[in-house]
């Protein structure tokens, strides 16, 4: 009687929710498979038929798609790596600080709070040819660059600011890792004379190698989610050097309301970054499962420790 109590309750805790992501999650990718072998157009949804594989094969010759897919892996290939590493640099940074580290995780974590509508406009205010970036380029006697205005400079420009955006979100899940970090691994090194980069490699990067992973594939999935941005700031130009997949899935779907090819690409586009999400995750996992525990390498630091100073006491009765 108490166990069925116990998972009625259960039930009513769970229920909503699973109710909610039927209706928002499960059902919508449901539809959106079935659409993709579908012409379904909603402003006439009567005339709908099964196209089989048709939308597949037509998809890949669309010249607009394969152009949104190659910007969006540009975008990938530049924040991935400048956003990971710039969050992992301001926690190392920061965790070193003494002082005002409250302000320094504040200042740096405002942009991520605030809307990508908002920041967006706002670094087109700082792009513009009369804008303060190119202000302070002039200072130096750097003549004015266009930035978004550029069909070269558009897509750096767009990425550079979505680094800003977001790399202050990665910055604490980084600084938690480091402040969970035993400290007895520190003071191990310190007394073995290991070197900060040393202390870095064998220490800081496996203990926080869980977390690196984590941050990897999430900046990854969001890179390739992009479409505010480039939205707002460019509209996909100039000449669709800014034109990303999701934003051409918006505008086949709610523009064109061309709903069948949208779901195709939708699943295409999931299939391809779920496939990159298991070769990620094949590639960054530890080898022997799991790393190597604090106290075992804690352990090998004192013993280390002990061979040095078996040596130097060696050496000094031989010279005795």
């Amino acid at each position: 009687m108490k166990k069925k109590t116990q998972s009625l309750m259960g039930m009513a805790f769970f229920g909503p929710a699973l109710v909610l992501l039927a209706i928002f999650l499960f059902i919508p990718m449901i539809l959106t498979l079935i659409f993709s072998f579908t012409d379904f157009f909603a402003l006439n949804p009567s005339l709908t038929h099964f196209t089989g594989l048709d939308n597949y094969i037509e998809l890949f010759k669309n010249e607009e798609f394969v152009l949104a897919f190659w910007n969006t892996i540009k975008f990938v290939l530049i924040i991935v790596p400048f956003q990971c590493g710039g969050a992992l640099g301001l926690a190392l940074l920061i965790n070193k600080v003494a002082y005002c580290k409250k302000y320094f995780k504040v200042a740096f974590f405002i942009p991520v709070v605030m809307s990508l509508a908002v920041v967006s406009n706002l670094w087109i205010q700082i792009y513009s040819p009369e804008g303060i970036l190119n202000a302070i380029l002039s200072f130096f006697g750097i003549p004015a660059q266009p930035f978004i205005h550029s069909a070269s400079q558009a897509l750096p420009s767009v990425a550079f600011m979505s680094v800003w955006q977001g790399v202050g979100y990665q910055m604490i899940i980084f600084l938690g890792a480091l402040q969970g970090i035993n400290p007895a691994l520190y003071e191990a090194a310190e007394l073995d004379h290991t070197s900060a980069w040393r202390k870095f490699v064998d220490i800081t990067l496996p203990e926080i190698k869980p977390i690196c992973v984590f941050v990897f594939i999430t900046v990854t999935i969001g890179a390739f989610r992009m479409i505010v941005q480039p939205m707002v700031m460019t509209g996909g130009g100039p000449s669709m050097s800014t034109y990303t997949v999701v934003y051409d899935i918006y505008q086949t779907g709610t523009v064109n309301w061309e709903i069948g090819m949208a779901s195709t690409m939708a699943m295409v586009f999931a299939a391809f970054v779920m496939l990159l999400t298991a070769i990620q995750n094949k590639l960054t996992a530890d080898k022997e499962e799991v790393t190597e525990s604090p106290k075992k390498r804690l352990f090998q630091f004192g013993k280390t420790l002990e061979e040095d100073e078996e040596a130097s006491y060696v050496e000094q009765s031989t010279e005795a």
